[in-house]
């Protein structure tokens, strides 16, 4: 007999919980199921062909049986929704089993959320036979990957089989460039006004940290805002300063000087030469950004470069992202190394180290790949040397990158977290869920399966 929900204990709510995402997705694998029976009913040519009539049409990928064209209105009405979302089933579902079977099954076995399958069998559908072969291969020995980070990784595969096709989307892309201002009419509220732009990747991104820089140099001089913005107050928001900082963008003349300001806090010579050189090197952009690259591609062969926070990339991208700053070409980081100390606070080199081999927080099913903003963590709580800590607490083997709320979670509530290797992390949780976290994505584990995989990694 099903407990009522006020009867459900904390593992009761748990346990359901599974359950119910097992049941959202295997409702949404028969809806599919469903639309494939209907393209099957409706895969042979009418007997009459008149103008006007229906017709055989190709919805999905290279591959894909064709289907009546005038069949997608009826099973439109019975879904209750425009044939057009209709169709767009029909042509992912038909690409899932017909282009991408690994992944169809993945998906039938639940394993897969079904919105994410139909985004990859989308995103796919320009690719060739063969390429979305290769794609499907790789894609369903990585089904256990966060959503985010398989839909990255099939991204990645996408371009890096037809990268021409990549760029003549990116070029086609840059027809739809643009910035608009709101009508007044919409609801940003009294005397304010909303912009929207979209413009090349480089440019938004280094719009975005000189935007962020301003809004830093705002928040940490109370004098400056007072006498520039004293609408903002004492303590205003960062999207509020953001939104001022925006603002000094709109006027050149005084951001610069603004920023020249800025630089002249920053100069500590009486070499006039000097100075200038310091100020022109200030106003320039830095930035560090590593990228996963092969071998191949450095030689002239071509290919996808991959950055945490960017996604997929073809060269020329790079090469347009790093013109707007210097660039310093840092040495290839061994991930095999490792280092031990005493002290609290991990290296930078452990985690520059750390954030490479996992590529992102290391919470069950945390899809995030941005370094910034991410606390490292110490898996085995840090006991201080005056309370009778170890030496060596510190380093690779002990370094767990958690976003700030994760982290919280971990400290405050009774999470266990055993680090089994440099990119392995076995969860407990207050309520016993177990969840091995490497870099193939989230496993669920059962509890006499526990010992087994600690033998395998070693502990």
């Amino acid at each position: 007999m099903s407990l009522a929900l006020s009867e459900l204990t904390a593992a009761d709510v748990l346990s359901r919980a599974e359950w119910a995402v097992q049941d959202r997705r295997s409702v949404a694998v028969e809806e599919f199921d469903l639309a494939l029976r209907w393209a099957d009913l409706h895969s042979i040519e009418p007997e009459v062909s008149v103008p006007g009539g229906d017709r055989m049409i190709t919805l999905g990928g290279a591959g894909t049986p064709p289907v009546r064209d005038l069949c997608l209105e009826e099973l439109a009405v019975a879904r209750g929704e425009h044939v057009y979302a209709t169709r767009s089933l029909l042509a992912d579902v038909l690409d899932l089993r017909h282009r991408l079977p690994g992944l169809w099954l993945a998906t039938k076995l639940l394993q897969v959320e079904p919105w994410v399958a139909r985004k990859i069998a989308s995103m796919s559908r320009k690719v060739g036979v063969i390429s979305v072969a290769y794609l499907d291969v790789v894609l369903a020995q990585a089904v256990d990957l966060p959503n985010g980070k398989l839909l990255q990784l099939a991204e990645a595969e996408i371009i890096k089989a037809d990268e021409a096709l990549r760029a003549r989307e990116l070029e086609e892309a840059k027809q739809t460039k643009g910035v608009w201002l709101a009508r007044r009419d919409d609801e940003a509220g009294a005397g304010l006004r909303e912009i929207f732009a979209r413009t090349e990747a480089a440019d938004a991104i280094w719009f975005d940290a000189t935007c962020q820089r301003v809004a830093d140099l705002l928040k940490a001089d109370p004098d400056l805002r007072k006498q520039h913005h004293p609408e903002l107050g004492d303590d205003p928001s960062m999207d509020e300063l953001r939104a001022a900082a925006f603002g000094w963008l709109a006027r050149p003349y005084d951001l610069a000087e603004l920023l020249g300001l800025l630089d002249e806090q920053e100069q500590d010579t009486d070499d006039p030469d000097e100075a200038e050189a310091t100020k022109r090197a200030a106003r320039r952009h830095r930035a560090v950004l590593f990228l996963h690259l092969h071998q191949a591609a450095l030689e002239g062969a071509g290919g996808v470069a991959r950055s945490a926070g960017l996604g997929p990339l073809l060269l020329q991208q790079v090469t347009q992202l790093l013109g707007h700053s210097d660039v310093t070409v840092k040495p290839v980081i061994d991930l095999n190394t490792g280092t031990h100390i005493s002290a609290y606070e991990h290296p930078a080199k452990v985690k520059e180290r750390t954030m490479l081999r996992t590529t992102g927080p290391v919470f069950p099913h945390n899809s995030g790949s941005e370094a910034s903003g991410v606390d490292h963590d110490h898996a085995t709580p840090y006991v201080p040397p005056d309370a009778g800590g170890p030496p060596g607490q510190t380093g690779d083997h002990n370094d767990a990158p958690l976003s700030r709320h994760s982290h919280r979670a971990k400290t405050h509530l009774p999470y266990t977290v055993e680090q089994l290797g440099p990119d392995a992390y076995l969860w407990i949780t207050p309520n016993g869920l177990i969840r091995l976290v490497n870099n193939r994505g989230t496993h669920k584990i059962t509890e006499e399966h526990l010992d087994l995989i600690r033998r395998i990694y070693g502990g």
